[in-house]
């Protein structure tokens, strides 16, 4: 599963045919969110023929939802090729809305799917794409005094360090893919010599920049 870069809001504009198609593509952890930047684009662009619009989003801990408006065109011609770039691509919590103007020269069919399909996916060309990969919260409660040495050496480790907690203890915060925890728990205990037991939290997913 992926998505775009958290905080990621894109705009670019094709021309087809005389027809403007400007595409609104930003990241969208949840549907009111999605709704939410469909809402603005339509209210930036009144006077537009069109404002179409697919999104899909997968809240933490819920089921994926997509959907999709062709906003008049011709049913299936705009807002489904446009969801069919995300699904493509394996993507979600994100949201594109592409705005028409017409040129006066009619596309058919077969050129809107095309127009809405091209112009979102070149918008999703200027988008830095993550793996959103599932792994499990530990906290590693340890002493003031040894808590910059234990993080460093974890680091140095390769293990993913989301941050401190400061309290009555140095709460050092891990995300650990499932498969790893034995091996953490086993370097955590080499690393403190045995005096700090990591305690898991929960699950979370974590974003890292995709491969290609």
């Amino acid at each position: 599963m992926r998505s775009i870069k958290e905080g990621t809001w894109i705009r670019n504009e094709i021309e087809i045919l005389r027809s403007r198609f400007i595409t609104t593509l930003a990241y969208t952890p949840t549907e009111v969110a999605a709704r939410e930047l469909i809402a603005q684009v339509r209210n930036e662009y009144p006077d537009a023929r069109h404002n179409c619009s697919a999104f899909v989003v997968k809240p933490e801990g819920l089921n994926e939802i997509g959907h999709s408006n062709d906003d008049g065109e011709p049913s299936g011609t705009a807002g489904m090729p446009m969801l069919e770039v995300f699904l493509r691509n394996q993507l979600v919590n994100v949201t594109a809305v592409t705005t028409r103007y017409f040129g006066g020269i009619l596309l058919g069919a077969g050129g809107l799917v095309r127009a809405y399909s091209t112009s979102v996916s070149e918008a999703l060309n200027l988008a830095e794409i993550v793996e959103l990969v599932p792994m499990t919260q530990w906290c590693l409660p340890c002493p003031h005094a040894t808590a910059g040495r234990i993080e460093a050496d974890l680091r140095t480790r390769g293990i993913n360090v989301t941050g401190i907690e400061y309290t009555e203890t140095a709460n050092i915060m891990c995300a650990i893919p499932p498969e790893n925890v034995e091996s953490f728990h086993a370097l955590v205990g080499s690393i403190t010599t045995g005096l700090v037991t990591p305690i898991e939290l929960s699950s979370t997913t974590v974003a890292i920049p995709a491969k290609n």
